[in-house]
This record gives C-alpha cells, structure tokens and sequence, in this order.
C-alpha cells in the first residue's frame, strides 16, 4: 500500500523530515507519532501527494507520486487516498449528501446518491444528509467529514490529529469509528498524532523525532 524509501524533505537544504523506510501493507493500520514540530502532518501531506519530497520517492498503491504531473496527482488521490483533517473543512453552503457528491465529482468519477447514501448510513449520519454543517453536532460534523473521505473507496485513508483537544469518551468514540469504518471498508488507516491514548486502538507506529530521524516502534 505504502513504499517509502530515502525520504527527505526540507527548504533551502535544510532537511524538516528524513526517513530512510517504511511500508504499509494492505489493509493496515499505523500512527505516525513524536512531539510538535517532529514533522507528523508533514509526512502526511507526503503520503497524499499534497507535498513532493525533497528525495527519496512515496509510492502509494503502486503509483510513484513524484513521477505524476499536478493535476494527475489531483485526480490520484480524489480516487486512491481518503484525507479527514482536524478541522473537516465541509463545504458549508453544501449539505452532508452534497458534500459527498462533490468529492466524486471533483475525482472525475459518477456521481452516484446511493453509494453516498451507503456510506452515511455505515456512518450513522444517513438521516442528516440534507442537513448543513452548521446544523450538524461537531461529532456529526465529524461522522459526515469520514463519510466524504471514503465515498470514493480509496485504497488508503489519512487522518491528521483526529482526536486532538477531545475527552478520554469521545476519543475512544472517535478512534473507534476510523478502526471500524476502514475495516468496514477494506482501507488502510495512517492517523498522524501526538494523542498517545490512541496506541491503545492503534498498536504500530512509526516514531519522529525533532530531527526528522523516524523508527518503527
């Protein structure tokens, strides 16, 4: 699922991030761990294409991300890679059924209701479809911005820091829903945190350090 060799990424020479390997087999779960400023959102943005590295290459699904032009690499990761981030970044004059509908189009693909209504009701969020953002509780929020990263059926789903600032219920809450819904869904889950209670959902991890030296714990 996952390939990474030789990575280095930085500015002006300067290295922010180096990791010399890591794979993620199919279907597999892993958190990229360390303290702030380590390089944790960075690596994620990596692995979706967001940035290109320095060195090294990031193959996702057997597709080298660096040797994709721009708008290849838009249309790879609208169909291959899920992304939730910490602040979900749903479309606020759309509804949970439109956001999810433009995520299939922006990837190119049908747009199909019934799949979008497949994934909310796995979701438990199918009887807000037609509801807004701001009248969405943050959890729904948060069910219907899992929902868009996976109507697609992507191969690989990333979150960055999902549980941040969240009580010990809700996180459990929260952790539970993504290992549940990519195991419904046959995905590969990378979380980036500093949320050391998700090594209990989420036992592999890839450690960082300030230095942007990374071990597998």
């Amino acid at each position: 699922m996952i390939r990474i060799e030789h990575l280095r990424f930085g500015y002006d020479g300067d290295d922010v991030l180096r990791l010399d390997a890591f794979a993620l087999e199919p279907q597999s779960n892993t958190l990229i761990v360390g303290p702030s400023g380590c390089g944790k959102t960075t690596l994620l943005h990596l692995i979706a294409g967001l940035l290109l590295p320095t060195q090294g290459s990031i193959v996702v699904d057997g597709q080298d991300l660096s040797a994709l032009s721009p708008a290849a690499r838009d249309r790879f990761r609208g169909r291959h890679i899920g992304i939730v981030l910490q602040q979900f970044h749903l479309l606020p004059t759309l509804t949970a059924m439109q956001n999810l509908l433009v995520a299939q189009s922006i990837a190119g693909l049908p747009v199909d209701r019934a799949a979008a209504q497949a994934v909310l009701d796995a979701l438990d969020v199918d009887d807000r479809a037609d509801a807004y953002p701001h009248q969405l509780s943050v959890g729904q929020q948060q069910r219907v911005a899992i929902a868009r990263a996976l109507v697609n059926r992507p191969k690989l789903l990333l979150a960055d820091e999902p549980t941040s600032n969240l009580d010990d219920v809700t996180c459990a809450a929260v952790a539970d829903l993504l290992v549940s819904a990519t195991q419904r869904h046959a995905v590969s889950l990378v979380v980036a945190t500093h949320d050391s209670r998700l090594k209990a959902k989420i036992p592999r991890q890839l450690a960082l350090s300030r230095q942007g030296e990374g071990a597998r714990a």
